[in-house]
């Protein structure tokens, strides 16, 4: 299993409280591009639309862009494959807890791209700042230890 992009900023602006693995519905094209690491989850989320799961502003780099469609859309949003009790239980979840589902990395696992989806809380400014206070402290103890 091979990490091929992480969103980063989902850690910092979220708290992760549970995650769960999807498929992908893809192009050919956009499954070379994403291979090679052709892809942004910057700024991209999940949403539920008539019991479908649907991956929004991921953008994908063209593989050949002189070759590529003249109607494609980069940031197209891409189906995800889950089960019918996976979705029902991340929308219930989603509406009576107000909680954001958003996708954390894109891998592959035996040859197809998977994608982890996680259920996360909003963190506040405050909590944000925190958390780089205590990163820079515990960075100064370790410099002064070495």
């Amino acid at each position: 299993m091979s990490t091929i992009a992480k969103n980063k900023k989902a850690y910092f602006d979220y708290e992760i409280l549970e995650t769960c693995e999807a498929g992908i519905v893809l192009h050919g094209f956009e499954v070379k591009s994403i291979k090679l690491g052709h892809i942004s989850l910057k700024g991209s989320y999940v949403t539920i639309r008539d019991n479908e799961a649907y991956l929004i502003n991921a953008h994908v780099s063209p593989y050949q862009p002189l070759n590529m469609p003249k109607d494609y859309d980069p940031t197209r949003s891409r189906k995800l494959l889950l089960n019918r009790s996976e979705i029902n239980t991340l929308t219930g979840k989603s509406k009576s807890q107000g909680l954001t589902l958003l996708p954390i990395s894109v891998y592959t696992k035996k040859g197809k791209i998977k994608v982890q989806v996680g259920l996360g809380r909003g963190k506040r400014k405050h909590e944000k700042r925190e958390k780089i206070k205590r990163k820079d402290t515990e960075r100064d103890i370790g410099r002064k230890l070495k």
